[in-house]
């Protein structure tokens, strides 16, 4: 389903995709997507083990991915890529269609998914997309965009209710919603995540740079206030900021595009538990990111990737849901398209950084 604005800009959605965004574009009769789709994967009308990566720029899941209340791994097996598997629910089943409009759509799903631990959750999910016109974004986001520089964006307001007749607990285990975006990647692309600096978290790490391995100094960059990450889906690799350097917006900048994606989502204030997705047993699981980028690559030397692709990332907080009680999560995205100099006041105002300086980042 295609939803237009009045200034050309469109998003691509499909309700039997868990109703994830597909892609969107600034020119919906000339223009190139920002989304990247696996259309190969998509014509060949199959599922694959472990993932079915049809793509998508934002779609929805739930975490955690790893630990002890680990949706994506049985009881007892390792943690490792082999053992992996994404649940149909939020993979390969279709979502059914409550309603649409010429710039919304909104769809619902129903179903169980059984945790590492053994603990059955019973959820009911609702999703609705809303297509942005520029003036709401301008309000949303508290920004004012050029005349020269062209947008396109959408809103997601995503619910999460206990069906079951048991409480989520630190005991059972919780879910939380996550938003996962796969962006076509380039070689000058570089993801900004913008966090909290204060001397009253100088005992505390500024990235988790640990998912697969310690992303290597060529590829991540730690500046006053800025993390910037090479996402030209080469290497396989993803970083995450916690709940206490997260803040509530990320991006990325393409220069060669002149394109500047940024995303911005519910941030409640801390403290907040957010479940913990790393690939082990923890110590505390509910000590997890917020945000987190993940760059596309190789699994091993000679494998072939998913994408390639790079995600944005961003997390609820864990939903420790009573009988019948449910939680809501919103996320926007806008891609922006224009020479530096328009861009630049926008990225400063909403990210805090420099866009040259991004441009130049990894050289």
């Amino acid at each position: 389903m295609v939803l237009q604005g009045q200034d050309g800009s469109a998003i691509v959605v499909v309700p039997q995709y868990q109703c994830r965004v597909m892609t969107s574009t600034v020119d919906a009769a000339t223009g190139a997507g920002f989304g990247w789709i696996n259309f190969d994967l998509i014509k060949a009308g199959k599922q694959m083990p472990h993932i079915t990566p049809y793509g998508g720029e934002e779609r929805f899941w739930l975490g955690p991915e790893g630990g002890q209340f680990s949706i994506f791994f049985s009881n007892g097996t390792p943690f490792d890529l082999k053992h992996w598997q994404t649940p149909r629910l939020i993979d390969t089943d279709p979502f059914a269609l409550v309603r649409s409009g010429e710039d919304f759509i909104e769809c619902i799903a129903e179903g169980e998914l059984t945790n590492y631990s053994g603990f059955t959750f019973r959820i009911q999910v609702n999703r609705r997309i809303d297509l942005l016109q520029r003036a709401t974004v301008e309000c949303l986001l508290n920004v004012s965009i050029s005349p020269k520089v062209r947008s396109v964006s959408y809103r997601s307001v995503n619910s999460l209710m206990n069906t079951g007749e048991v409480q989520w607990t630190e005991q059972s285990g919780a879910l939380s919603i996550w938003m996962l975006g796969m962006f076509k990647h380039s070689p000058s692309t570089t993801v900004i995540l913008p966090y909290v600096s204060s001397s009253d978290l100088s005992h505390l790490p500024i990235v988790n740079d640990e998912y697969f391995g310690k992303v290597p100094s060529d590829r991540l960059r730690i500046q006053a206030g800025q993390v910037y990450f090479r996402a030209d889906g080469e290497f396989r690799s993803k970083i995450g900021l916690s709940a206490k350097r997260s803040k509530d917006i990320i991006g990325s900048y393409d220069p060669k595009r002149n394109l500047l994606t940024v995303v911005k989502f519910d941030y409640p204030e801390p403290p907040r538990k957010y479940v913990n997705s790393m690939w082990q047993i923890h110590t505390d699981p509910f000590d997890g990111d917020v945000v987190n980028s993940y760059n596309d690559g190789p699994p091993s030397p000679g494998a072939n990737s998913l994408g390639p692709f790079y995600e944005l990332e961003n997390s609820s907080p864990a939903a420790f849901l009573l009988p019948g009680e449910s939680m809501l999560h919103t996320s926007c995205t806008t891609h922006f398209v224009g020479d530096q100099d328009e861009l630049a006041p926008i990225a400063r105002s909403l990210l805090g950084c420099d866009l040259a300086e991004v441009a130049s980042a990894f050289g």
